[in-house]
């Protein structure tokens, strides 16, 4: 499983959801377990984004499709990265490097 880093921006929509309904944020986890992707960890943060949500997913094409049908809701904007262990980034830089 790949792990992945969703930088998610409630809408005016979703903040009133959240306001109204707090156990939505939950259910939606559910809902992405259901499309594939496990959440590792998930925080509620200020800033420019409202959440940050770490996340377990087969592939790209798997938390593409996951953030595509939770942004198509309106109630949310997610920036979606991937994430590479560091111990497995700085074993990558060891491969490449030129002796």
């Amino acid at each position: 499983m790949a792990t992945y880093i969703l930088l998610s921006t409630l809408s005016e929509s979703g903040r009133q959801t959240v306001r109204e309904r707090p156990e939505r944020i939950k259910e939606v986890n559910k809902e992405l377990q259901g499309m594939g992707v496990k959440v590792i960890a998930q925080y509620a943060v200020l800033g420019p984004y409202d959440f940050v949500n770490i996340v377990e997913a087969k592939d790209n094409e798997t938390i593409a499709r996951a953030s595509v049908e939770l942004g198509a809701r309106g109630t949310v904007s997610i920036m979606t990265m991937a994430a590479s262990p560091l111990e497995e980034f700085l074993a990558g830089l060891k491969k490449g490097k030129k002796k």
